[in-house]
């Protein structure tokens, strides 16, 4: 399926705009360029509170911002915001967190991890970590009660979202109830169906993705640890249920379609949409292409029919 006409205008406003690839930019250049370029949205979900947080973390602290949409939330979503782990913040998510936290009835953390080459793999995933463990030891004050954990990312914070989902099973430190893995990256192969099609060529593409990697995980061990390449993972079974959600054309389509195929095949419930005539990053333009739209209820219906046959298995009334 084409490319909808909404995509394709925006493909080409972004390509006029940019006044060199992606890859040709140093990661300041690429910030403050994608700053630049950052939607203007429209009105701004008014939440029932928020507040910024600091996390403790090796060599120092990271910002976490909470956004509690009602007082009186079902759930809290920890999510980990894109950008190839070299760009991206919660300020730059904070539209997207105040939407996603509207429409679950989630209170929504989002965290702002310490983004490559100032500091590389594994640092990211330390302080997605560090940001899982805090917002576990305080989901009383957070939402009031003990509620169920979910993490959510896309692209790179989709990443960090399926890692976090193993480091938790693995650990056994803590639950996670369900893990929203928006056409996230799973490996670190750039010779897949998607990363070789042409059309897929468009806000992300091969060349990109292979200076972000280079950016995040220079080294060939570090990029095929399973920390970083969730799809080389041994074992992917007793994970949490998970949503996964790609994009027709994107170069990452195959690895997110091939990591929710691992999870069916390892037993863990899943439930998978690829959007047609959608790219990549599509779910963060918000009130600019109708994808985000699609997207999100996508995700809202998934969380409310999940949480809700949760409370039914616990015998909650």
């Amino acid at each position: 399926m084409a490319l909808d006409e909404a995509t394709s205008l925006l493909v080409k406003q972004m390509a006029e705009a940019r006044p060199k690839p992606l890859y040709e930019m140093s990661p300041r250049e690429a910030r403050e360029f994608l700053e630049r370029m950052r939607p203007q949205y429209g009105e701004v979900p008014r939440m029932a509170n928020v507040e910024d947080h600091r996390v403790p973390v090796t060599g120092g602290s990271i910002r976490v911002r909470v956004l509690d949409p009602s007082g009186n939330p079902q759930g809290v979503i920890v999510y980990y915001h894109g950008g190839g782990w070299v760009v991206g913040s919660i300020d730059s998510s904070d539209q997207l967190g105040r939407r996603l936290a509207e429409q679950t009835n989630c209170v929504v953390v989002l965290v702002d991890y310490r983004l490559a080459p100032e500091y590389r793999f594994p640092t990211a995933v330390q302080d997605a970590y560090a940001a899982l463990r805090w917002t576990d030891g305080r989901l009383d004050q957070l939402a009031g009660r003990r509620v169920p954990t979910i993490v959510a990312g896309d692209s790179a914070g989709g990443n960090l979202a399926a890692v976090m989902a193993l480091k938790a099973r693995d650990t056994g430190e803590l639950p996670i109830h369900l893990q929203i893995l928006i056409y996230p990256v799973t490996d670190c192969d750039f010779d897949t169906d998607s990363y070789r099609d042409p059309e897929n060529a468009l806000m992300l593409t091969r060349e990109s993705m292979i200076w972000f990697w280079d950016h995040y995980a220079p080294e060939p061990a570090g990029r095929a640890h399973p920390d970083a390449s969730p799809l080389r993972a041994p074992d992917l079974s007793n994970l949490a249920p998970a949503v996964v959600l790609t994009a027709e054309h994107d170069v990452l389509m195959a690895e997110g379609d091939s990591y929710a195929q691992r999870l069916v095949q390892s037993d863990v419930p899943v439930r998978y949409h690829c959007f047609d005539g959608q790219m990549h990053g599509f779910l963060t333009m918000l009130d600019v292409l109708p994808g985000s739209d699609a997207g999100l209820r996508y995700i809202a219906g998934a969380v409310h029919e999940h949480l809700a046959s949760s409370t039914r298995l616990r015998g909650v009334s």
